[in-house]
C-alpha cells in the first residue's frame, strides 16, 4: 500500500507580486534578540508550559522559556545525531527515572555519542532541573547531542556533546479514553534505528499526521514479516479470546519502559483471574483485529484502550476492563509505587 502523502504547507507568497515585493530583513542586537525571543514566548499559541530547562552549553538552568534555546550548529539540529528520554512527574516524584536512564544512556551508546558526565552527575542535574520548575504535574524530558561545533556532517570537530532537559508541566493526567487507529502507511524505521530512542522521528511525526488526517488518534506499524510492530511513540498490546496479554517482541522495536512496567504489574491480575497470562510475541493483523481488547502503552498515555483499526470495531467497541485495570495499576504505581521507580525531587 502506497504512502499517503501529507499535504503541503500553503506557502506565504501566493501571488507573483508578492513574492517580488521588496522586504528588508532587519538586523538585531543581541539585546533585541532577548526582547524578540520573550515576544515570541508571549505571543505562543501552545498550551505547553515550559518550567525550567538544563542546558550543558549554558552550564546552568533557566526558568525562562525565552532562553531555551539550543545553538544551531548542534548536530542534533542540522544532522538528527542526538537521543533523549523522558520520564513522568506526579506528586513531587519522577517515575522510573533508573530504568528511562537506563535507556538513554544505552541510546547514546548505540549512536556513538560520549557522555559528557557520569551517570550519577546526569541524574543529579536532572532532578535539579526538575526541582527548579516547582512542577509537581507533568515530564522530565532530556536529550544527549554529539553537540556544538560546525555544519559537518561527522562531528568530529565538535569539542564536547551537550546535555540538555526541560520540565513540561501538564495541566491533568491523561485518561483511558478509547481511541481509533489506522494501520500506518509511512514506512518505519529500520531495526537499528528503532530500538534507539533516538531524535529521527521524522517518519513517526509522518504516521501520526497520517492518523490525524484519517480521524484516527495514531497509525499501527508492521514490520518487515507483517506482524504488529508498535505505534508512532508507544507500544501495542492486545488481550486475546483466551485473556492472555500478549505485546510485540522488542527485538525490532523500541522497549518501552511503561510497557515492561506493565507486564510486571499485569501480574495481580494474572494472580486474580482476570489474565490468564502475560507473554510477548508475534501478533498477526488479523489477531490483532479480533482481540478481545487492544490498548496502546506509552509514558504520555499511560493505557489507552483502541475501540477500532482501521474499518474493524475491536471487541464489544468499548473501553475493555483489561485497559482500565492496567491504567489503574500504573496510576497507582505513580502515587505510592517502590523506590525502584519513584524518585523524590527535593523541592
Amino acid at each position: 500500500m502506497p504512502w499517503r502523502e501529507i499535504k503541503a504547507i500553503k506557502p506565504w507568497a501566493e501571488s507573483a507580486e508578492a513574492a517580488t515585493r521588496p522586504f528588508d530583513v532587519p538586523i538585531f542586537s543581541g539585546s533585541e534578540v532577548v526582547d524578540r525571543l520573550k515576544a515570541f514566548q508571549q505571543n505562543r499559541t501552545s498550551e505547553q508550559n515550559y518550567m525550567a530547562m538544563y542546558s550543558s552549553v549554558l552550564d546552568g538552568i533557566t526558568t525562562d522559556p525565552a532562553a531555551m534555546v539550543i545553538p544551531m550548529d548542534d548536530h542534533m539540529v542540522h544532522r538528527g545525531h542526538g537521543v533523549f528520554d523522558t520520564a513522568a512527574i506526579l506528586d513531587g516524584h519522577l517515575y522510573e527515572l533508573e530504568q528511562h536512564l537506563d535507556r538513554f544512556l544505552r541510546s547514546a551508546s548505540m549512536a556513538k555519542i560520549r557522555l559528557p558526565f557520569d551517570r550519577s552527575t546526569i541524574r543529579s542535574m536532572l532532578i535539579q532541573t526538575v526541582s527548579a520548575s516547582k512542577c509537581s504535574l507533568g515530564s522530565l524530558r532530556y536529550w544527549l547531542s554529539a553537540g556544538p561545533g560546525d555544519f559537518q556532517l561527522s562531528p568530529s570537530d565538535c569539542p564536547n556533546p551537550a546535555l540538555y532537559a526541560v520540565v513540561v508541566e501538564a495541566k491533568s493526567l491523561p485518561t483511558p479514553k478509547g481511541c481509533k487507529v489506522i494501520t500506518s502507511t509511512v514506512p518505519m524505521k529500520s531495526r537499528q534505528f528503532a530500538v534507539m530512542k533516538n531524535v529521527n522521528y521524522l517518519p513517526n511525526a509522518l504516521s501520526k499526521m497520517e492518523a490525524e488526517e484519517h480521524g484516527a488518534f495514531a497509525g499501527i506499524w508492521l514490520d518487515d514479516e507483517g506482524f504488529v510492530a508498535e505505534g508512532p511513540n508507544m507500544n501495542a498490546g492486545f488481550v486475546t479470546r483466551t485473556k492472555e496479554l500478549i505485546m510485540p517482541y522488542f527485538d525490532k522495536i523500541l522497549s518501552g519502559c511503561t510497557a515492561k512496567r506493565v507486564m510486571v504489574l499485569g501480574q495481580k491480575l494474572v494472580e486474580d483471574g482476570r489474565l490468564g497470562g502475560i507473554k510477548l510475541g508475534n501478533v498477526t493483523v488479523q489477531e490483532g483485529k479480533m482481540a478481545d481488547e487492544m490498548m496502546l502503552i506509552g509514558s504520555g498515555i499511560v493505557v489507552k484502550p483502541v475501540l477500532q483499526w482501521d474499518d474493524q470495531i475491536i471487541g464489544s467497541g468499548q473501553e475493555g476492563p483489561i485497559a482500565q485495570a492496567l491504567f489503574d495499576l500504573i496510576i497507582e504505581d505513580m502515587r505510592s509505587g517502590p523506590s525502584t521507580v519513584r524518585t523524590p525531587v527535593p523541592y
